[in-house]
């Protein structure tokens, strides 16, 4: 590592001369597969970028100059060059770094992100404070073409277009690589396109083919079919030219001279520019090159083989989901599979292979793909949205607006809900319960194992109205999977044991280790029962009620924000019930939770089975001392 090691800041790396780039590259690429082979990570979409980073803060000043990395996760090789290098082998873990861009871990990181398509929209206000105040400072937004899909992507640019800011835009392709029988004359192209002659001939002949409508119009038919995918005919930069940007590219991302001449060539221009790079996913390793979607987020592995470490027995409620809506979709024509650009991750692919017919991914359009099953449920369809919990918060509007005050069969799958882990705050999915069970005309459950996951979904597609379903990540309990759907009844809990001086009424996964817990409990001497839930809309009120007669004290337990969740739900019942029981609820308080395993993280919240013994043990003691 010997340039590497050299490089405790970006000004160390301008000390480089050019020619030695390509060969620091070369060990960032070593570094990020050395140290995901063993904490797992973002490993595809960073080897793709690390050319990218070093020309971006070889070309830019950096900290007082901001570069936004939208998503984050791709943001590897700019913490190894940013002064992290040392603490990089402890990147997701507890207590460690953290796997996107977190402004509280480093001046070189100007924005927290995580959830795609902010990049643009944050530069721009950025840009404005900066005019407002008469600041000089250089940005750059770096935005991947899938995240380009999202609606707030283009809204910036839309804005962006219109108030001439300087900003520069760097639109990430990694769709296509640029081969290498075509490299020569595609440099050549991007070179001559970043001339000022060039663009004056770019505007004469695109003005010349707005006056021969029937001419554009045929040989835009033609670049349709031949492939060019919005990325405009004479140009591939038409598109973003129309939305008022200059357009520099298209550029191969992983020529660190031409990509610093290009960025050089943009920063230095006024108004809203964009530089279009073309990149690989998974560049440098064999391995995610051939196969970028295995390692876009993988766990640990073998560097040698590729192969991920083996993770233990059971299949993952993920699994188990996917699996269940194909048994379902088998027998029923009117299911339908909806995802926005997580096919994989919600395990919708073996439905897409099935029923290709019916399976539609509409890219990262939360917002999109609830509206859209909206119209498939109105025309008589059975829309399974298939969308993690963390996202489900960006189309909150349409949850409400669009399924619920219409009240269509819109069923929403919602994976990774509760404790996600490595990936920390932006994608722990521990607000659901209270930002989806206020909503009207909604039914809302939680499994307390992959078995019942399989009969909740057979459930909610029986159900004539909204359905809401969330479920952790990971492995599944491992208990057998009945071969025979069963519909579970509207609203109704499942009273697993009874106990007279305590109940604990859990939803979803928090059923098992409250069930643990209980048992130590009794055993101890305190007469525990524990309520699996079910449902968390409509709450089971007799069940919570008939608790509240029979045991003395209530302890509630839930994945979820305390503020506003299922224990704010239960004790809603008892108000309304004109019931005084002592409760105690357990969650996550008002905190965004940082990263670290999801064993770690319940451990820490004092969400696993040792956790609730020893709140409610304390919760017991402390009440019979009062009496």
């Amino acid at each position: 590592m010997a340039y590497l090691d050299s490089i405790g800041s970006p000004a160390d790396l301008k000390a480089l001369k050019l020619k030695d780039l390509p060969l620091l590259a070369e060990e960032i690429r070593e570094e990020i597969i050395a140290v995901c082979s063993v904490n797992g990570g973002h490993l595809a979409s960073s080897l793709g970028v690390v050319e990218l980073a070093l020309a971006l803060h070889y070309v830019y000043d950096t900290p007082a100059d901001k570069i936004i990395w939208d998503v984050g996760h791709q943001a590897y090789a700019h913490k190894l060059l940013t002064g992290r290098r040392g603490r990089f082998g402890t990147i997701r873990r507890e207590g460690g770094l953290s796997g996107f861009p977190k402004r509280s871990e480093s001046p070189y990181d100007p924005f927290d992100v995580g959830h795609s398509s902010t990049s643009i929209s944050a530069a721009l206000g950025m840009a404005v404070a900066r005019d407002m105040e008469g600041g000089g400072f250089k940005i750059a937004a770096v935005i991947g073409d899938g995240s380009m899909t999202a609606g707030l992507a283009f809204e910036g640019m839309n804005q962006a277009g219109h108030l001439e800011r300087d900003l520069v835009v760097v639109l990430n392709d990694n769709e296509m690589s640029i081969s290498t029988n075509v490299g020569a004359l595609s440099n050549y192209l991007s070179r001559i396109i970043t001339g000022v002659k060039a663009e004056k001939l770019r505007r004469e002949t695109e003005q010349f083919v707005k006056k021969l409508p029937k001419v554009a119009e045929q040989m835009f038919k033609v670049a349709s079919k031949t492939g060019e995918r919005m990325k405009g005919l004479f140009t591939p930069g038409m598109l973003f030219e129309e939305m008022g940007f200059s357009y520099i590219g298209p550029i191969d991302g992983h020529d660190i001279r031409m990509l610093t001449e290009a960025l050089r060539d943009a920063r230095d221009r006024k108004g809203a520019v964009l530089v279009h790079v073309m990149t690989k996913k998974g560049k440098g390793y064999e391995f995610a090159e051939n196969d970028p979607t295995a390692f876009h987020g993988t766990p640990p592995f073998d560097v040698e083989s590729g192969e991920a470490a083996a993770s233990g027995g059971g299949v993952s409620y993920t699994g188990v989901f996917g699996g269940a809506l194909v048994e379902l979709a088998k027998e029923d024509p009117s299911i339908i599979a909806v995802t926005a650009a997580m096919p994989e991750g919600t395990g919708l692919s073996k439905f897409a292979k099935e029923f290709p017919g019916r399976f539609f991914d509409v890219g990262i359009a939360e917002q999109h793909a609830l509206t859209f099953s909206c119209g498939l449920a109105a025309c008589g369809m059975k829309p399974v949205v298939a969308v993690y919990s963390t996202f489900m918060q960006r189309a909150y509007d349409q949850v409400v607006h669009d399924i619920c005050m219409q009240n269509l069969p819109v069923l929403m799958a919602m994976d990774r809900a509760g404790v996600v882990g490595e990936d920390g705050e932006t994608h722990q999915g521990l607000f659901d319960i209270s930002f989806m069970r206020n909503v009207p005309n909604l039914v809302f459950m939680a499994p307390k194992d992959e078995n019942e996951l399989r009969h909740m979904l057979f459930t909610g597609l029986k159900l004539n109205c909204p359905v809401a379903l969330r479920y952790p990540r990971g492995k599944g309990l491992g208990v057998p999977l009945d071969r025979e759907f069963q519909e579970i009844p509207l609203g109704k809990a499942e009273v697993i044991c009874e106990g007279s001086e305590l109940c604990i009424i859990a939803i979803g996964n928090t059923v098992h280790p409250a069930v643990l817990a209980a048992d130590e409990l009794s055993k101890s001497g305190c007469q525990t029962g524990v309520i699996n839930a079910r449902f968390i809309k409509p709450i089971d009120k007799a069940a919570i009620i008939r608790a509240a007669t029979t045991s003395k004290r209530i302890l509630t337990v839930e994945e979820n924000v305390l503020a506003g969740g299922f224990g704010s739900a239960v004790l809603e019942v008892l108000e309304e019930a004109g019931l005084n029981v002592p409760v105690k609820r357990i969650g996550v308080p008002d905190i965004y939770v940082e990263q670290g395993t999801q064993a770690q993280i319940r451990r820490r919240l004092g969400l696993d089975a040792r956790g609730i013994f020893e709140a409610a043990e304390a919760f017991v003691s402390e009440k019979v001392l009062a009496e």
